[in-house]
């Protein structure tokens, strides 16, 4: 009997090539390829914000559409079938893959580029600017990217637990549309590469730049210099954490560490309040929250068309994360409609919009109102320290004027190390369901194919971190959420199209 194949080579190894190509080149000219990206982006940013505003704003009315009409009681599964997970543990694990280790780093020290660079007619480190600052933290949390997130969701989790195809591919969710010549051609091949070389390449950022989250805090806390030395050792002990993580599987690892990073994190908050100036922050907290909901089509949709000055922070960064978030779009789909089996669509869009939202706030209004309180008692010139030093050596600085600073640091890496590993053993995961040949509706990825996974996420980031080209990777990361956004209006419509097909929402209903 012929032994089956681990991994399918026609998807993966050009994949890997085509990263290898476009990599190699741009960090050996990491300078001229970083303005020639940047260029590129600016032309984007100057010519399609509106579009990526308006892409953001149509996927939440989409996700409502689909939550609140006949679609939203499928059940992804067998409709006598209870869920996975109880809702805490499905919560927990969607916001530390939503969320991870980034909104440690945004909830502390967003603020501070929106008060430096406010919108156009507020004037930069003023009292509206903080609040600008602060409320836009929040909005790059919001609604939207959620729903960039979760909205390819429906289609691949019927595809997997209703339909039970074997393989949990994009191009198979498309085969609804396109046929069967498309799917098991070059058309669906070239869409199941795209979703690779999005998420290693996604994937390999994270890993390179999420290590001054930890490095810089490793440094205040001993006094040692951040060097490629210290780098790679906190990299090597992250990628083991994720690698065992991924392994062990959904159960043992990944939902695990999920949920006791809520209470750990959870702990850090309430310490932060009890520990430091809690009354300040829950009034910043309720203030940001009033600005933000006040100014929220504002912030949605201006693009600041009459202002003919340079396009501020607000303006750029919001094209940015929207396009940067498409490419992590499929990554989060796919990993969402695994664990969804038994939850409806409405239960799975909802979840996902509304939980790691409403955390997310929460670690913006305690950590953004930490900084903002410490930059108007004049504790520390927070302004000046992300424009002079290197922005992450501010956390700790701000970490340490709380009393036992030293164990507020060591928490918040704590907290940032298991976020960044959630992510990460929830891409490893995925990626290695989405690349195996085994049948996915009824069996986990290969473990070992976890960890070959892993390594090659590790590798190809330790390298571009030696060699430089992480930063012109990250723009380019970026920049493929264009050809992503297409494929999740076209597969919005598969869902539906599949679902009308099916009836489901007569006959696979609780």
């Amino acid at each position: 009997m012929r032994k089956k194949k681990l991994i399918d080579y026609k998807i993966f190894v050009p994949s890997l090539i085509i990263m290898i190509g476009i990599s190699i080149p741009f960090a050996l000219y990491e300078a001229e390829s970083l303005e020639l990206l940047n260029a590129i982006f600016d032309s984007i940013v100057n010519n399609f914000s509106w579009g990526y505003l308006w892409y953001g704003v149509i996927l939440v009315v989409a996700g409502l559409y689909l939550s609140f009409s006949k679609y939203g009681q499928v059940v992804l599964g067998d409709p006598k079938e209870k869920p996975r997970f109880t809702l805490f543990e499905y919560a927990s694990i969607l916001i530390a893959m939503g969320v991870g280790s980034t909104i440690m780093r945004t909830g502390m020290l967003q603020w501070t580029s929106v008060a430096n660079d406010p919108p156009a007619g507020v004037e930069a480190g003023s009292a509206e600017a903080l609040l600008w600052g602060n409320a836009y933290s929040m909005f790059l949390w919001g609604f939207q990217v959620f729903a960039i997130f979760v909205m390819i969701a429906p289609a691949m989790g019927y595809i997997l637990h209703v339909r039970k195809r074997p393989l949990m591919r994009i191009s198979e969710a498309c085969r609804v549309l396109f046929g069967d010549r498309f799917t098991d051609g070059i058309g669906g091949r070239f869409l199941d590469v795209l979703f690779l070389i999005s998420i290693l390449a996604g994937a390999s950022v994270t890993l390179g730049l999420g290590a001054p989250i930890i490095t810089q805090n490793l440094s205040h806390l001993f006094g040692i210099e951040v060097n490629f030395t210290l780098t790679i050792t906190v990299t090597i002990i992250w990628v083991l954490l994720f690698s065992l993580s991924a392994y062990l599987g959904i159960e043992r690892g990944i939902k695990r560490l999920s949920t006791w990073n809520m209470y750990i994190a959870g702990f850090f908050a309430v310490f932060i309040l009890i520990g430091g100036p809690g009354v300040f922050i829950l009034n910043y907290f309720s203030d940001s929250v009033s600005f933000l909901l006040s100014n929220y089509l504002n912030m949605s949709l201006n693009t600041d068309s009459v202002h003919q000055g340079e396009a501020s922070h607000i303006q750029s960064n919001t094209v940015f994360w929207y396009a940067y978030s498409a490419t992590w779009a499929m990554l989060h789909s796919v990993f969402a409609a695994k664990i969804s089996r038994g939850r409806t669509i409405k239960e799975m869009i909802l979840t996902y919009l509304l939980a790691p939202t409403l955390i997310s706030w929460v670690a913006t209004g305690v950590l953004g109102g930490l900084g903002v309180y410490r930059y108007l008692s004049g504790d520390l010139s927070v302004l000046n320290l992300v424009k002079e030093n290197d922005r992450m050596a501010a956390i700790p600085d701000i970490l340490s004027t709380l009393p036992f600073g030293e164990l507020a640091i060591i928490i918040f890496m704590v907290v940032a190390l298991i976020f960044l590993t959630t992510t990460l053993d929830s891409t490893t995961y995925t990626v290695a369901a989405y690349t195996s040949t085994r049948d996915m509706s009824k069996f986990e990825p290969p473990k070992l194919l976890r960890i070959i996974i892993a390594g090659i996420i590790t590798g190809f980031a330790l390298v571009l971190m030696r060699i430089g080209g992480l930063a012109p990777l990250e723009v380019i990361s970026g920049l493929m959420g264009l050809p992503v956004i297409i494929i999740q209006f076209i597969l919005i419509y598969a869902a539906k199209r599949m679902i009308d097909e099916d009836r489901a929402w007569s006959n696979n209903i609780r």
